[in-house]
């Protein structure tokens, strides 16, 4: 039995029917790799089960404290039934791409039972007229609740579900020993609890004290412009309307190869190839639907907190950041350069900004208070009277460098799916595997009802920035190099130009229509 930590009991208290708080991975698997060319449903169900005998954490389940005085306990579960958290489905004909989204929205969109060990995997089959895809291909949709990991925690979790070989040497791995399910006492928790609530009353006076010192220092730091400020003003967009229980997904899939191109020709890196390819595809949408704000819209960015903070044995240590990703600027490379300079003033503005952690606050205090002040929150739509505007978050998560395989299928293709909060309504998950980079995208079906059309923003705001590198080949006597580092200001010192706008002054959104242009809600 051990208590969640901090941020863990975090997302547990976060969770609310219209925004579940799991993320998940869509595999798409080539069955001819294995021993006969062909995997059934029985040895999938193997395979898991002897990777998790490895993984005790995703055999336990939740124990609230009585009265929810104090964060629950993660207690093993003797009871466990992979064949409860693995499900066989089929799709529709035709079987096509969109299908495919329409049931991985579908089970994206389902809360997890929380009185069982939270994830959930789907065999998908049905593939039968997807481009690209091998004939005979399935997909494996998994579902976890974010209080077991965060991005890097869900990466050793693929890592652990998946072979390096088709036929791996030597035997499975002999399970770990696996305690009796101890329901402990209703008596016994709340004797922890009286215990924990002393030892977090000082650690809250010490965090709240180091908060505040932590902000007097980073506030001055602005002030004397050592470091440019946090804008988060941005214009609130269709992306911040209250989140329903509804989802829609929808992916774009590029070269790696080609992202490089753009990266190498502009001096950029990939992530801000990322940041500008999906600016771009928002700035098509909103142009579309006639809703573009003259200011820049604004986007989360998770960071990993191992290689910021001390570390600690909390499942998540995550925090964010926030950059501006320019939709108010037409011009794809002027975008690109000015992504680049925004990530560098977002990351010297962040890097030691407690308000990178705020998400803690939802797990020091105790679940009584903290899923009490989330449901009213959620019910009330209480974010549209907050003045700082979050449009989406963009999570870019590098893939294994490997071919792996399930069952002996190798796997061909990886979406990654996050999540939604109330007052933000998109999410997108670049994941780079298999020479491919994936942009997976994830929203509320009311704000974005035509998600086919969304991601053919998305490759048309990536084709724009290839042709722009294509066409921009060093010549002799310089390099691409210099175009995007050109003018640029060390980061730290370069005082932001005021805006054009901000969201107190930005007219009200006009409710959209779908674009003639757009696809069917599906």
């Amino acid at each position: 039995m051990k208590q969640l930590g901090v941020l863990d009991s975090a997302f547990i208290n976060l969770e609310s029917p219209n925004t579940p708080q799991h993320v998940g991975g869509l595999g798409i698997y080539d069955p001819s790799t294995a021993p006969g060319g062909t995997v059934r449903f029985k040895e999938v169900i193997t395979n898991f089960e002897q990777r998790l005998n490895t993984m005790p954490l995703f055999r336990t389940r939740v124990v609230d404290v009585p009265g929810k005085i104090d964060r629950p306990y993660w207690v093993q579960d003797t009871n466990f039934d992979v064949e409860f958290h693995l499900r066989h489905v089929a799709l529709p004909a035709p079987g096509d791409w969109r299908q495919l989204w329409i049931q991985a929205a579908r089970l994206h969109a389902r809360q997890l039972d929380m009185s069982r060990p939270l994830w959930e995997a789907y065999i998908i089959e049905g593939l039968d007229n997807i481009p690209d895809v091998p004939t005979g291909a399935f997909a494996i949709y998994t579902k976890m609740h974010h209080s077991l990991v965060d991005g890097a925690g869900g990466d050793a979790f693929m890592m652990a579900l998946h072979d390096t070989m088709a036929v791996p040497a030597g035997k499975p791995a002999e399970p770990d020993v696996v305690f009796a399910d101890r329901q402990p006492s209703g008596t016994e928790l709340l004797a922890r609890s009286v215990v924990n609530r002393g030892r977090n009353s000082v650690n809250l006076v010490r965090g709240a004290a180091s908060t505040l010192v932590k902000t007097v220092k980073h506030q001055a730091a602005i002030a004397r412009d050592e470091i440019p400020p946090s804008d988060l003003n941005a214009p609130k967009t269709r992306f911040n309307n209250p989140v329903g229980p509804h989802r829609v997904v929808d992916a774009a899939v590029f070269d790696l190869n080609d992202f490089k191109i753009i990266k190498n020709a502009f001096d950029a890196t990939i992530n801000d190839v990322a940041l500008a390819v999906v600016g771009g595809a928002m700035r098509h949408y909103l142009l579309a639907h006639d809703e573009l704000p003259d200011a820049s819209l604004a986007a989360g960015i998770p960071m990993n907190m191992r290689t910021r903070r001390d570390m600690t044995d909390d499942n998540n240590q995550v925090g964010s950041m926030f950059c501006e990703i320019h939709t108010n600027i037409a011009d794809p490379v002027e975008r690109l350069r000015a992504v680049h300079q925004s990530a560098i003033d977002a990351k010297a503005s962040n890097e030691d900004n407690p308000m990178v952690e705020i998400l803690r606050l939802a797990g020091v205090l105790s679940p009584a208070i903290s899923q009490r002040a989330a449901q009213l929150w959620s019910k009330h739509q209480l974010s549209k009277y907050v003045p700082a505007n979050i449009s989406t978050v963009i999570s870019n998560v590098p893939g294994p460098t490997i071919p792996l395989y399930s069952a002996g299928a190798q796997m061909v293709r990886y979406h990654s799916l996050g999540l939604l909060t109330p007052g933000c309504g998109s999410f997108h998950l670049v994941f780079s595997c298999q020479g491919r980079i994936t942009v997976t995208f994830l929203a509320d079906r009311d704000i974005v009802p035509d998600p086919e059309f969304y991601r053919e923003c998305l490759e048309r705001s990536f084709q724009e920035l290839l042709s722009a590198a294509s066409s921009s080949a060093p010549r002799p006597g310089r390099t691409a190099k210099k175009g995007l580092t050109k003018g640029k200001k060390q980061a730290g010192v370069r005082k932001k130009a005021p805006r054009k706008a901000t969201a107190g002054t930005q007219k009200k959104t006009k409710k959209a229509t779908t674009p003639r242009n757009a696809q069917s809600k599906g």
